[in-house]
């Protein structure tokens, strides 16, 4: 059963929403698939520590460009064009990311990078269109479905590996994402989708120079945002497994918890803002996310990690869709060439905060003190959410954003 607001949508609107929640899938799987892909490929490639940390930069490098052009693709094509042309590169690279040599490997990582660095802004902000009453709700749906596949992913590489079926993994993936694209292709060309922003002839500057407190606390927000997620995600099986106490094989499922909870956090946000604003249910998720990760610099084991990770999921759940559904409010028709920015710094957050946790911690010579940065990250974010208490434009009436 599809989410009750796509139901309540227009029957042009609500088909492409669901394209976007059924994309977002493959999409999570393929953003976390690095990770648990990387002893095999590893071993496949005959990696040191230093070359496998190259394939990270690879997708990331690769992301970020793509994030970079993804507005001028939207202007150029549409919405629509720009999530089927991110979900076939993406297919595509996943194909043959195992068919070759190590060399054939990394630019597979970097066109499934490519790929999902045009796609995620893509569909993000076409869901934010599409759903203009209901925008925070639809898009903490749309993220739901991202945080699916990125929990599914490790344990359905650990079930290939066994099974010694990664090339057929891989496929199915791929193969999955292809009918999703082709699935939009083939919907009529008279659906109704977001119009898209003007070719270049409205200049940003002026737009921006009107709005300039907004821009500058939403990119900060999604700098932060970004960086501070993989960095908690990124190092908890690490510290887990740095306490001593708790098996190898239990701190390498760690970080699933905290995607679960991401995951159960973003489909609780949609109830929850029946009752609450946007801001404030950003303001009491910071608030948890800064106890979970406060917590983790205090656990001693398993218990203790498990349930701080969990805490910070669930905190950091509503965070990015509605900073994302607040880029659309504020910034309507330019939102697609803003958001290009906005996911730029995103991406550079996200690769240079969890770095920042590994060179504090190699220099203090514990981790605990290199995951001081998520925690400050949290405290950051909930600073800027404080700071809104006269964004008018964002205080909406309690229910609004999920009524028919």
């Amino acid at each position: 059963m599809w989410p009750s607001d796509s139901r309540t949508a227009p029957a042009s609107a609500s088909a492409l929403t669901i394209a976007a929640y059924i994309s977002f899938v493959p999409i999570g799987v393929a953003n976390v698939l690095l990770g648990p892909l990387l002893p095999t490929l590893s071993a496949r490639w005959s990696l040191n520590y230093a070359q496998a940390g190259a394939l990270f930069t690879a997708q990331y490098i690769a992301s970020t460009i793509a994030v970079a052009l993804s507005g001028v693709v939207v202007s150029w094509r549409g919405y629509r064009f720009a999530m089927k042309s991110g979900i076939l590169l993406m297919s595509a690279g996943l194909a043959v990311l195992l068919l070759g040599s190590k060399w054939l490997g990394v630019l597979s990582i970097a066109v499934y990078g490519g790929g999902l660095g045009i796609a995620v802004p893509a569909a993000n902000l076409t869901v934010a269109e599409l759903n203009p009453a209901r925008r925070a709700a639809t898009l903490n749906w749309l993220n739901f479905y991202w945080s699916a596949g990125a929990v599914s992913c490790p344990f359905l590489v650990a079930a290939a590996t066994r099974i010694h079926r990664m090339p057929l993994f891989l496929t199915v993936v791929s193969g999955f994402a292809l009918l999703v694209a082709a699935g939009i292709h083939s919907m009529p060309a008279n659906l109704a989708e977001p119009r898209s922003p003007d070719k270049g002839t409205t200049r940003l500057v002026p737009v921006i120079q009107s709005q300039l407190r907004v821009f500058l606390i939403l990119a900060v927000l999604f700098f932060l945002y970004v960086g501070t997620e993989n960095g908690f995600g990124g190092w908890v099986a690490s510290f887990a497994k740095s306490l001593g106490s708790v098996s190898p094989a239990m701190a390498l499922i760690t970080p699933s918890f905290f995607y679960a909870s991401l995951m159960l956090g973003r489909w609780l946000a949609t109830l929850l803002l029946r009752f609450h604003t946007e801001i404030r249910l950003v303001r009491m998720g910071l608030l948890l996310a800064c106890a979970g990760t406060a917590g983790l610099l205090w656990s001693h084991g398993w218990i203790g990690v498990v349930g701080s990770a969990c805490a910070a999921g669930l905190g950091l759940s509503s965070v990015y869709p509605i900073t994302i559904s607040l880029l659309a409010k504020e910034f309507g028709s330019a939102a697609a060439r803003i958001g290009s920015i906005m996911f730029v710094l995103s991406n550079i957050g996200g690769g240079l905060l969890p770095w920042f946790v590994g060179l504090v911690s190699n220099r203090s010579g514990t981790l605990k003190t290199g995951l001081l940065i998520p925690l400050w990250g949290c405290a950051l974010m909930l600073g800027l959410y404080l700071r809104l208490h006269d964004w008018k434009q964002t205080q909406v009436r309690p229910g609004a954003l999920l009524d028919a």
